[in-house]
């Protein structure tokens, strides 16, 4: 088994040790992830490729702590989050993970604005707070200022991306953890999103890690990872 040492080199903020992670299908039993050792310092931009049935979300899921392996132990900030109960892991999801996904996820009868908003309802903080936080959050992934009351409806797809990706930083999260989040989006906008992760990966030191089928957005992020049948195979520093 190979461990990972992702680029920067400093000490890891996620570690997986001996991982493993099977489903059952059909009544037969699906490997999924075997032993798999990783480690993810603080600051990294990671990306995760693999075919599909891979492992590449299902190890997205873990580290995001929304399910749990059969076998090892996946570290965050040295805080096994097998160990925390559902509450505990709940209210830790909540202060260090922000979630990209492929299709959006936004609610289509809120405005922009309210979407961004959604995270900071379970935070004790004031509406002008609140108010606050979205407009910085919606300032920072470049989305126009005449356009916070529109529906999702109203929106092109990479508008909606960087509102769905301005939900995610709004709580000042320690990682993002992005699936496929070009998949859905013409090369232009692709593009114009991989820009925005990139910029906050270096301006504000935000850990990604990105899930991505897509060789051309592999190649923005600092490290690759390749998973081949529940195992990782190749790990290079990119170009970037």
């Amino acid at each position: 088994m190979t461990e990972i040492a992702a680029q920067p080199s400093s000490e890891p903020l996620i570690r997986l040790e001996r991982v493993s992670k099977s489903y059952r299908r059909g009544g037969e039993t699906i490997q999924v992830l075997d032993r798999v050792d990783l480690a993810i310092p603080r600051g990294d931009f990671l990306a995760l490729m693999a075919p599909s049935g891979s492992g590449k979300s299902t190890l997205l899921n873990l580290l995001g702590g929304l399910d749990r392996p059969d076998e090892g132990s996946i570290l965050f900030d040295g805080v096994a989050l097998e160990s925390l109960g559902p509450r505990a892991l709940t209210r830790w999801r909540a202060i260090h993970v922000g979630f990209v996904f492929q299709l959006y996820h936004l609610l289509p009868v809120l405005s922009a604005a309210r979407n961004v908003e959604l995270p900071l309802l379970l935070q004790r903080l004031g509406r002008a707070e609140r108010a606050r936080r979205v407009a910085a959050a919606l300032s920072l992934v470049g989305f126009p200022d005449d356009r916070h009351t529109f529906r999702p409806t109203e929106l092109s797809g990479g508008q909606q991306q960087r509102v769905a990706i301005a939900r995610a930083i709004v709580t000042n999260p320690t990682v993002l953890l992005c699936d496929e989040p070009t998949g859905d989006l013409d090369r232009r906008a692709g593009d114009e999103i991989l820009d925005l992760l990139v910029e906050l990966n270096r301006r504000l030191d935000k850990t990604i890690v990105m899930v991505t089928h897509d060789p051309h957005a592999a190649e923005r992020a600092r490290t690759l990872v390749r998973l081949e049948k529940g195992l990782v195979g190749e790990i290079r520093a990119t170009s970037s």
